[in-house]
Formats: C-alpha cells, sequence, structure tokens
C-alpha cells in the first residue's frame, strides 16, 4: 500500500473478490451441469451456459472442468447383437445418396445389451434422421425379432410416417425376418440396409447408442431387468429427447428442434400464400 492510494487499494480488492465470487459461481453451475448430464462434455457444457445467458467461452469451459476433474473417462465393453448369417434377403443402402430435409423421411433402427447382474438385456431404438429424435424403443431379455417388431410398432403409432419413407438398418436377422420385413412393407417404408460389418452406414443409431452408454447405462449399477425398465425410458424421454444438447441441432435437443423447424415450415407457408394472395 506504500505507493497506493487506500481507496484504489480496497477498489483493487472489490474487484478481485467479485472476479473470485464469479469464477466460484461458474464453477458450482458447471458441476451442476455435468451431475445432471455426467457425460457432457466442455463444448456441451459451454452450449449449456450460453442458452442459461452467460457469457463464456469454451477455453475457459475447459480449463475449469480439467481443474475440477470433471472430465471423466469411460471404460468400454463389447457384445456382438449382430447376426446376419441368416437365409433371408439383404436390401440395398438407400440411405447412402437420400438427402433428407425434414422429418418422417427416413428412421434408423438398431439394438444394444444393457448388463444386469447376472446377464444381459437388449434395447431396440428407432430414430428419425432429421431430428435425431427416438421415436420407437423397446427393452426384452431376448434378442429376437419380436424385440425390434415392438420398438417398430411404437415408431408408426407415434408418428404415423408417410408412404416412401426409409427405415434404415443393419443386416441383422432381427431386421431381415419375414415378419419384420412384413411390418415394413404393411407401413409402406421403403427398406434399407447398411453394407456387411459398416456401422458408418447407421451413424445416426450408433451416436445415440454411444449416448446411452457413455451418459446411462455406465453410470448405473443394473441389477434386474426392473431397473433398467425404470431407467431406461427416463433417460429416452425425459433427458434424450427432451434435455439433451446435440451437436448436430446447433445444440437444441431433438423435441426442441422438431418444434423449431414445424414453426419455420409454417411461417414459410403463410408467407408463401400471403405472397400468392398478392399477386392475383
Amino acid at each position: 500500500m506504500l505507493n497506493m492510494a487506500r481507496s484504489s487499494y480496497y477498489y483493487k480488492e472489490g474487484v478481485n473478490l467479485q472476479k473470485q465470487k464469479e469464477e466460484a459461481d461458474l464453477r458450482d453451475r458447471i458441476e451442476e451441469i455435468v451431475v445432471e448430464y455426467e457425460r457432457y462434455g466442455y463444448r456441451r457444457v459451454t452450449a449449456a451456459l450460453q442458452r442459461e445467458g452467460l457469457k463464456v467461452n469454451h477455453k475457459r469451459v475447459q480449463r475449469i472442468m480439467r481443474e475440477e476433474d470433471l472430465i471423466c473417462k469411460i471404460k468400454k465393453r463389447w457384445v456382438v447383437t449382430t447376426d446376419s448369417n441368416h437365409p433371408y434377403r439383404v436390401y440395398p443402402n438407400l440411405m447412402k445418396d437420400a438427402k433428407i430435409t425434414g422429418v418422417n423421411q427416413a428412421l434408423v433402427a438398431d439394438i444394444t445389451y444393457i448388463r444386469i447382474l447376472t446377464a444381459f438385456v437388449y434395447l431396440a431404438v428407432i430414430l428419425d434422421v432429421f431430428s435425431r429424435k427416438v421415436v420407437g424403443w423397446a427393452l426384452s431379455r431376448r434378442i429376437d425379432t419380436e424385440l425390434t417388431r415392438a420398438a417398430l410398432q411404437m415408431a408408426i403409432e407415434t408418428r404415423r410416417p408417410p408412404e416412401g419413407c426409409i427405415h434404415h438398418s443393419d443386416r441383422g436377422v432381427q431386421y431381415a425376418a419375414h415378419d419384420y420385413v412384413d411390418d415394413l412393407n404393411a407401413a409402406g417404408f421403403l427398406i434399407s440396409m447398411s453394407r456387411k460389418g459398416n456401422p458408418y452406414d447407421n451413424a445416426q443409431a450408433e451416436s445415440f447408442m454411444k449416448t446411452l452408454k457413455n451418459e446411462e447405462v455406465y453410470l448405473w449399477d443394473y441389477k434386474t431387468f426392473e431397473d433398467v425398465k425404470k431407467r431406461i425410458p427416463y433417460f429416452i424421454e425425459e433427458v434424450y429427447n427432451e434435455k439433451r444438447l446435440h451437436s448436430a441441432l446447433g445444440y437444441c435437443p431433438p423435441n426442441e428442434y422438431e418444434s423449431l423447424v414445424a414453426r419455420n415450415n409454417k411461417r414459410k407457408r403463410q408467407n408463401q400464400l400471403t405472397s400468392e394472395v398478392l399477386c392475383v
């Protein structure tokens, strides 16, 4: 304080205390977000903070998460869920050249396993390619066609996709079996399948499964099938579809993204009708 006025000293101390408080508040909020969404990376956390009106960049968030040990590492396990050695017809990949511009134009399907105490249970999901929303899902102790048919039925009932909508999956027997294909044909789907052993052909479904494992399955010690039936529907409907920010959707959750697109499309139609009336 020898060469500094008392007022300047206290002003400087006040600024420092304010900065420390702001830093502490930001750390607390980041921790709250990571506790709720335990596998958010620093970019997704940054997007969540910015949506709340906070002016913060990803470098600062990354530094805080690293200092607080909030960047977690995940253990991976592997169980084969695709059996493509079957006598059923294999369909060509229609997604390779498809241009998806809206909802209900293409759905992707996949199966994954979930470990319980002494066995595995299986989850079949169907996503809308455009919005990444899970529109159908089913759980079972058996990895069979009834599992995939249950997920498909939910998707058909909730979305009522128009005739010509693409249904894309891997070549697994659960998707190639006659009963499943009959359901697809009855609903007017165009059937599409990935190339053999190429998960990139079904990237949207693979991405969801990775999210499910990292942000839900690996964090819980499921002991029974009942445990899985309680948690998985909650994660799909309440977290993933409703809240989780998706980088491919401009950091919007799928439900919000679909609503935004619907409003924009409605506005465009209204403007077009107005233009047509003015022209007449």
